[in-house]
């Protein structure tokens, strides 16, 4: 049962990181401009598909184990990892959680960041 799991995320995440790369280039090469579009597009369109997909799997047997995986964690998850981040955040609020909505928001993205930089750094040193 795992390999055949790992295979459909695997199979779901080739497909995604090929549609995230094509979309991307799509903007990057006909809409050139500084701001990210093809990013901030696959991001947010990421969100939304992710949203429809695990609101399918929560409405009963619309969608079954396997496919759900293989559409958020493979797809979802090789187009934009961004989703993930998002639906994880949404998941928190529902439950009243806020503090840890807060601290893993706010965390993420500053650290992120700060982990480019310092990525960054170290690399310019050697």
């Amino acid at each position: 049962m795992m390999l055949k799991n790992i295979l459909i995320v695997g199979l779901g995440g080739g497909i995604g990181s090929v549609a995230r790369y094509l979309c991307q280039k799509y903007f990057y090469e006909y809409h050139p401009n500084p701001f990210p579009f093809g990013t901030f597009i696959v991001n947010i369109l990421g969100c939304f598909l992710i949203g429809i997909f695990f609101a399918l799997s929560e409405k009963g047997n619309i969608i079954s184990h396997e496919w759900r995986i293989f559409l958020t964690t493979g797809i979802c998850g090789g187009f934009t990892t961004f989703s993930s981040f998002a639906y994880e955040n949404v998941t928190l609020i529902k439950a009243g959680d806020y503090l840890n909505f807060g601290l893993y928001a706010a965390a993420s993205v500053a650290l992120g960041i700060l982990a480019t930089f310092c990525g960054i750094a170290v690399m310019k040193l050697i």
